[in-house]
């Protein structure tokens, strides 16, 4: 029978060995409110700020709107306790949203980290419109935007500093001097510590990358980017990116838009609690079979480790290179402690050859087409097919 493995502290040399074999760090040992814990953290890019492997998404804070509440609605009293709970296991990297519940996820996990704040890491994003704000400048990457953005989120977050500064998205309108310009000043003045980006297609980040290097800017240390073993596209180009840049990765919805989760089978119907009831036709689309060939895969390989199906997905994308930090939620404590168990062991390398092949897709062109020519242009992560 094929077993999981403890993970192993082996000490890295070069940045780009850090990057594509993020494995290979040490598990290091922290101490939060006189509670010792163990956690691994990794370099995020070749920045030196180092990220747990597990980073807390609050997405679920608030329920604000209809969209959101699908997610959870947790006030600041379940806010603070879910806080407690990854502080006590070392998860100190609290990811949200300027637009989340419009506002709202931010202000609660400001009151949630009070009085702690050095004691975490903050991430935030801007760029998206929120609510009804309807100004032609309450959207967007301008100067005026961003820096409108990054104080309102100052407020409601009750700090006076953003530990990593996302762009939600890319704004095609507006200069990438103004851009990057904006993000460098934010950064001199001491408000943003780190830039990133998140949902940019590759030619975004690299051009965005080249100007920051012309002008000796602040440059994007991560990116934010959707990755799952239902949804592998970071592998075909935004992954090479970063092991060339030394861009690391920040991955949002792990769990494939909540359908990893263990819930959903194969001739089943959809849980009664579900997000996917409001939240399906929104997110990334996969099909019936390839999600229950997935599934039945997690299934056995969970089986083998005596791990969950949750698990056992969330450790298989700590194995995979760039990946700096996995963000997940959780509803309530239950889910919370569930998946605070994928880290501090690793899947066997059988175990991910199994689920690479269970998940693997033909990729779109150019792609497919590069992948003949592995011998002078391999892929990131080879194909088990």
């Amino acid at each position: 029978m094929l077993r999981c493995v403890q993970l192993i502290s082996v000490t890295n040399k070069r940045d780009k060995i850090q990057l594509a074999a993020n494995m290979r760090n040490k598990i290091h040992s922290c101490t939060i409110e006189g509670k010792l814990s163990a956690m691994e953290y990794r370099r995020l890019g070749r920045s030196g700020l180092k990220v747990p492997v597990l980073s807390f998404g609050t997405g679920t804070f608030g329920g604000g709107n209809e969209f959101f509440r699908a997610w959870g609605a947790s006030d600041v009293a379940e806010a603070t306790r879910l806080v407690d709970i990854c502080l006590e296991a070392g998860v100190n990297l609290f990811d949200t949203a300027d637009v989340y519940s419009d506002g709202l996820s931010e202000t609660i996990l400001g009151k949630a980290i009070a009085g702690r704040r050095e004691q975490v890491l903050i991430s935030t994003k801007a760029t998206f419109r929120m609510g009804t704000v309807s100004g032609p400048n309450d959207i967007g990457s301008s100067r005026y935007h961003l820096i409108q953005a990054c104080e309102a989120s100052l407020r409601r977050l009750g700090t006076d500093y953003i530990d990593i500064y996302h762009l939600h998205g890319f704004d095609a309108l507006t200069p990438l001097d103004e851009v990057l310009s904006s993000l460098n000043n934010l950064v001199t003045s001491g408000k943003v510590r780190y830039i990133a980006c998140s949902n940019f297609s590759g030619w975004h980040l690299m051009k965005s990358l080249a100007v920051s290097n012309r002008y000796g800017w602040a440059r994007y240390v991560g990116q934010q980017v959707y990755y799952s073993l239902l949804g592998r596209e970071y592998e075909w180009e935004l992954m090479p990116l970063g092991l060339d840049q030394g861009v690391g990765a920040l991955i949002w919805s792990p769990l494939g838009w909540g359908r990893l989760t263990g819930k959903i089978r194969r001739g089943q119907p959809l849980p009664k609690e579900s997000r996917l009831h409001q939240t399906a036709q929104l997110g990334p689309q996969v099909s019936d079979e390839h999600l229950f060939n997935v599934v039945d895969t997690l299934d056995v390989v969970a089986k083998e480790c005596g791990r969950t199906v949750t698990q056992v997905a969330l450790n298989w994308l700590l194995q995979r290179p760039t990946v700096a930090t996995v963000i997940f939620g959780a509803r309530n404590e239950e889910q919370l402690r569930q998946n605070l168990g994928a880290a501090g062991w690793a899947l066997s390398p059988e175990q991910v050859a199994k689920l690479d092949r269970a998940s693997e897709v033909t990729p779109i062109y150019p792609y497919w087409h590069q992948w003949q020519f592995a011998e002078r242009n391999p892929p990131p992560v080879a194909s088990q097919k």
